[in-house]
């Protein structure tokens, strides 16, 4: 099991795309497993700080992609006038690691 917490972007601060843009927008970070698994694990994600302007409608979509031995990315997406200055995202991965003791027989 891995797990972590990513601040994906702070858009106010810098009148970034998130907070001043419209129309589709995405955010990705590439996420690295502290250790690699032996298929690709099953992993959660979550948004664990959601700030945004208050005068808009609240559109998101957070979610892992790309999902490998070694990584995901993390994708966070927003849509027409919503304005969001920040998120921070959690995620948990769950599968099989590497074992000394996992032989590989033929």
């Amino acid at each position: 099991m891995d797990q972590g917490s990513v601040p994906m972007f702070s858009d106010f601060e810098n009148d970034g795309e998130m907070w001043t843009g419209d129309g589709p927008r995405k955010c990705s970070r590439r996420i690295t497993f502290a250790e690699a698994y032996q298929t690709p694990p099953s992993v959660h994600v979550s948004i664990s700080m959601w700030d945004t302007g208050a005068d808009r409608n609240q559109r998101a979509d957070i979610s892992a992609e790309s999902i490998s031995t070694t990584g995901f990315d993390l994708v966070f997406r927003t849509w027409g006038d919503s304005r969001v200055a920040r998120i921070r995202a959690d995620w948990l991965a769950i599968g099989a690691l590497h074992d000394d003791d996992t032989w590989d027989v033929e």
